[in-house]
């Protein structure tokens, strides 16, 4: 993983704060960011498409010091004092404009919206000191997969040293599943996506064109409205294949909140 230009994530970000809060159903995944914070080329800017941003068409950060977007609800007060003051990019944020643009995407600059929490908590984890320069884009209202996977089409042109990508979502997010008792069926519902999701970003043996047809057709996967009622948690990982239109080179298997997750590296 040295010397590359890019480098392609999608994790599982967990619930909310819950992961800077030290709570035990997060711990597999604090201790996994920071394995990976190791494994990978320290990288000279960030961007990351997060699950916590709709917007009509694709939005770009602009800020070079954006503030924290503390979205999340009925978490103690120390929730609410989370710092993570990393700078802004307005170069990157530009030039992520300009290749949308030129794909035939419109799109825009927001020089007001602070980073969620999509960002600053994993990013808290994997990188504390906050040094590293990031630029934050939205996913589509529309939640269309085949838009999602175009977008990150778009932008496997960047040419950007060290550059990370990352998709911040939840490769399972049932709410009331999180909430309700776990049964052996819907333990079994969990893990049935999440095998299928791995063979499709994984499996050296199956071709573009089927790659990319499984995940626009996600909802033909086994279970898949169970554990993704709304898709909005998945479509950072469709952004992410888009740009490396290959099987990952690693994933990782962990359980968030009892429930069976996982993370892509390209």
């Amino acid at each position: 993983m040295k010397n590359k230009t890019k480098t392609i994530l999608f994790l599982s970000h967990g619930g909310g704060p819950l992961p800077l809060l030290g709570d035990e159903s997060h711990s597999e995944m604090v201790k996994n960011l920071k394995i990976l914070a190791e494994e990978i080329d320290k990288p000279s800017a960030i961007i990351l498409i997060s699950a916590h941003w709709e917007e009509e068409i694709p939005t770009i950060t602009s800020a070079a010091t954006p503030s924290l977007s503390y979205d999340y609800y009925g978490f103690p007060e120390e929730s609410y004092q989370i710092q993570y003051p990393c700078p802004g990019e307005p170069l990157l944020a530009n030039e992520v404009r300009r290749l949308l643009n030129k794909s035939g995407i419109n799109t825009r600059l927001d020089e007001h919206r602070g980073f969620d929490h999509g960002l600053f908590v994993p990013l808290k984890i994997m990188y504390p000191n906050a040094d590293i320069p990031c630029v934050q884009l939205s996913l589509l209202k529309s939640l269309n997969p085949a838009e999602h996977i175009r977008i990150g089409s778009a932008l496997s042109e960047i040419k950007y040293e060290k550059l990370l990508i990352i998709g911040s979502g939840f490769s399972f997010h049932n709410m009331r599943a999180f909430f309700n008792t776990q049964t052996a069926e819907t333990k079994a519902m969990n893990e049935s996506f999440e095998q299928w999701l791995i063979d499709t970003c994984s499996n050296q043996e199956i071709g573009e064109a089927e790659r990319t047809k499984r995940l626009e057709n996600w909802e033909n996967a086994p279970f898949g409205r169970y554990c993704h009622p709304r898709e909005e948690h998945l479509l950072p990982l469709h952004i992410c294949y888009g740009v490396a239109q290959s099987a990952c080179k690693k994933y990782i298997e962990l359980r968030i909140l009892n429930k069976k997750s996982s993370f892509y590296l390209w």
